[in-house]
């Protein structure tokens, strides 16, 4: 398995600043990110500006806020983007982002968007699907409060946009996300259903679920981005800040690397050790005619003597000479 696709998730972790926003970006790169996700709407294409769309008051993060508040806040302006994107070429980074209406898509085909993503809520949104879709670019699509059969009709738009990429993302959208609560087995179910890529958009706290998504052949991982928890915002309470991305990076690495091959080879760094293990020895000087016992015959190490599978075949019988400690015991030694 090749190296997993890393994406750090910017959203609202700038804070309403250009520079963490342009340090956002740096930290992605300088962590081993290999992209960098923005989200790109305003309050007035997400919703209408009325008092009962709202957040649920007991929601751990947003409790409260009505819809309009919240997006107000934690939008990245559009005048932001350009700029961003080409900082984050610049060090290497593939910058993207999700559309959430068409006026997005359109604007970000004009700066060069090279992929997009489609978020869990709008995985239902079909004519936005295959509006993107119409791009012909890769397209990523997170599947978090989606049944199947809605990720079935989302997947189905995609494709009659024209999407030949596509890529879908296990995803628990509660914010943060319980490890209890991600069911990575998902990711065989979502292969099986519909032949495509799969990865993790992951909202936990930590690597291990991350991690774990990998070895079950996760080919892209993304998490959400932040310079310091402690500073706020929308969503740093389940953000990694850019050393635990950096580990998460090391780690992932090392578990996609690990998977290796099924097929059962001894591996040439194991050599010393097949050398190591244990064979038949005469442990003792013996005499011609004296019988061979396992007081005289052992399985000891190196591999240099002879095979432990005729341990039976040369005990109770005498050997045919003189042998010292140390001769290899075959069973061309007794008679």
């Amino acid at each position: 398995m090749s190296n997993p696709f890393f994406i750090a998730e910017i959203s609202a972790n700038h804070l309403g600043s250009p520079d963490r926003a342009h340090r956002l970006v740096e930290a992605a790169g300088t962590a081993g990110a290999n992209a960098v996700k923005f989200q790109t709407y305003t309050p007035d294409t997400m919703t209408l500006k009325k008092d009962e769309f709202h957040i649920s008051e007991d929601h751990a993060l947003w409790g409260g806020l009505t819809l309009h508040q919240l997006y107000a806040e934690a939008m990245t302006p559009w005048e932001w983007h350009k700029e961003l994107f080409e900082h984050a070429i610049s060090i290497g980074l593939v910058p993207f982002s999700s559309p959430f209406d068409h006026s997005a898509v359109d604007f970000l085909e004009g700066i060069g968007c090279p992929m997009y993503k489609i978020a869990s809520m709008e995985t239902g949104d079909v004519d936005l699907i295959e509006y993107v879709g119409r791009t012909g670019k890769p397209m990523i699509m997170s599947t978090g409060a989606s049944t199947l059969e809605e990720i079935s009709l989302a997947v189905t738009a995609a494709r009659r946009g024209g999407c030949n990429d596509l890529t879908l993302l296990v995803c628990t959208s509660a914010y943060p996300t319980h490890p209890r609560e991600s069911h990575i087995k998902r990711i065989n179910t979502l292969r099986k259903e519909f032949g495509t890529q799969i990865g993790i958009s992951d909202h936990t706290l930590g690597v291990g679920v991350s991690l774990a998504a990998i070895a079950l052949g996760a080919t892209m991982v993304e998490k959400h981005l932040t310079l310091q928890r402690v500073d706020g915002g929308h969503d740093s309470a389940f953000s990694m800040e850019p050393s635990e991305f950096e580990f998460l990076v090391s780690e992932g690495k090392s578990v996609a690397e690990s998977l290796g091959s099924p097929d059962w080879v001894i591996q040439p760094s194991e050599q010393e050790s097949r050398k190591l293990r244990r064979s038949l020895f005469i442990s003792q000087n013996v005499r011609k005619g004296e019988v061979a016992t396992r007081a005289n015959v052992k399985s000891l190490r190196p591999n240099l003597g002879g095979p432990i599978i005729n341990m039976n075949l040369i005990l109770g019988k005498s050997f045919n000479d003189d042998y010292v400690a140390g001769t290899a015991a075959t069973i061309e030694c007794v008679e």
